[in-house]
């Protein structure tokens, strides 16, 4: 099948290389110039694990090209997918100017297009996260503005990819969405995933969009939950890592999702949350339950800085190490990261702060400018950590748990480590020489 996708960013690259691979012929639309030439020269302006493999193999079998020319896009394609962004406007709402723009885009070509040749009109798949409503808005802007433009389905077609897992997440999904008014784009959508073995879920459009917004925000609220749980056990002296493991044995409730810790971040989970409480203030349905869930994840930093201070005492002048900045490993994303937020509250405690992650200082430095230029950035954690008084891990990297942990105490102004993860063995801390390995 001929494929368009409008947008190279996290959706629509993952989706462009993975539907490459199975034998589909993609077309990418991106308009910025840069990330256009880096995506041509077979890289991506992302780091996602596999990904580059993919589409090196793709570009290699001629299966995927990158143009910033829609009109070709819109001409050759059987099937246009929607993956641009839909950034939070100020109260919290998504703003869906981008999506707009692409369907003008596409009723503008198709017009054009049907003055000179004659068939089935275009199925549009929007596959960015959307407020419910969005699919019917779309295709009632296709009835009354793409006069000419032939017959324009609209679908949605959610996507359930989590950062750092992206293209697994893809390829062994554990069901696909299709949210569709007509038998043709359910055919369409069913043959382009013909090869992917997970139950596949017919609707409507509007419960396609609303099954994407309520399943980010149940994660969302299971790790608040179990964040203000490990909140209640440091009161009560209980061991969260226990608790949580025997909750998780529950087939009810699962282990995943609830690790305590500084909770999440990244560009999905904040962003949908806030986007789904605003659709429930507009048609006035009581949203409290995830506006504590927006709290909860938005104190865990103070949480964190309360605990530092009982431990250090007094941070002023101190240097604080930070390893890790991306919200989570595998990706080079700092958006809404915890890291940024713990760096300000160093930094007004007029500690001295340093970090280092694998992957993620770029954009950091880039994301937050002003807080970067008040904190050094290390080459590696073994540099970072040198003549410390204490570390922050906020970040669960792999390679963190490789590092000789003596070897850095040793080296360390005072040997205290906060594990802000639960990610290393408090154990083999204490054996290295650390104080203690303390967690919150």
């Amino acid at each position: 099948m001929e494929i368009a996708v409008f947008g190279a960013g996290y959706v629509g690259l993952v989706t462009a290389v993975c539907l490459a691979s199975q034998g589909h012929r993609l077309c990418v639309v991106e308009k910025d110039r840069a990330k256009l030439d880096k995506l041509r020269s077979g890289h991506a302006a992302f780091y996602e694990p596999e990904l580059e493999g993919m589409l090196a193999d793709a570009a290699g079998a001629d299966r995927i090209h990158f143009t910033n020319n829609s009109g070709d896009a819109v001409h050759s394609a059987d099937l246009l997918f929607v993956c641009v962004g839909t950034p939070p406007l100020p109260d919290g709402s998504a703003d869906l100017s981008q999506v707009e723009e692409v369907m003008k885009t596409i009723l503008k070509h198709e017009t054009e297009r049907k003055k000179h040749e004659e068939d089935k009109g275009k199925l549009v798949v929007i596959k960015s996260t959307v407020p419910v409503g969005t699919a019917y808005r779309l295709k009632r802007m296709a009835d009354l503005y793409g006069n000419g433009a032939g017959e324009i389905e609209v679908a949605s077609n959610p996507e359930f990819l989590r950062e750092g897992s992206a293209v697994r997440d893809f390829m062994q999904p554990d069901r696909i969405v299709i949210g569709t008014s007509g038998e043709r784009g359910e055919a369409m959508l069913r043959s382009v995933y013909r090869n992917f073995d997970c139950p596949v879920l017919v609707t409507d459009t509007n419960t396609a969009e609303m099954i994407k917004y309520a399943s980010n925000s149940f994660l969302a609220t299971k790790i608040s939950f179990i964040n203000m749980i490990s909140d209640l056990c440091d009161k009560v002296q209980a061991d969260i890592s226990i608790v949580a493991a025997g909750m998780g044995y529950d087939k009810r409730i699962g282990e995943q999702f609830l690790k305590a810790g500084i909770g999440f971040g990244g560009s999905c989970f904040p962003k949908d949350l806030s986007a789904l409480t605003a659709v429930g203030r507009k048609h006035h349905v009581k949203v409290e339950l995830l506006e504590q869930v927006i709290g909860v994840n938005r104190d865990r930093p103070l949480r964190l800085m309360e605990k530092l201070k009982e431990e250090m005492w007094v941070l002023k002048g101190k240097t604080i190490v930070l390893l890790g900045l991306t919200f989570k490993p595998n990706t080079d994303d700092v958006r809404d990261c915890p890291a940024a937020s713990v760096a300000e509250r160093l930094l007004k405690e007029q500690a001295n702060v340093v970090a280092y992650d694998p992957a993620g200082m770029a954009n950091f430095k880039s994301l937050y400018p002003e807080l970067s230029a008040r904190i050094r950035f290390a080459d590696d954690a073994y540099e970072a950590c040198r003549r410390s008084d204490g570390i922050v891990l906020l970040t669960e990297w792999p390679v963190f748990k490789e590092l000789d942990w003596g070897r850095i105490s040793a080296n360390m102004e005072a040997p205290f480590l906060l594990d802000a993860r639960h990610f290393l063995e408090e154990a083999k801390l204490k054996q290295a020489g650390f104080i203690r390995g303390s967690r919150t």
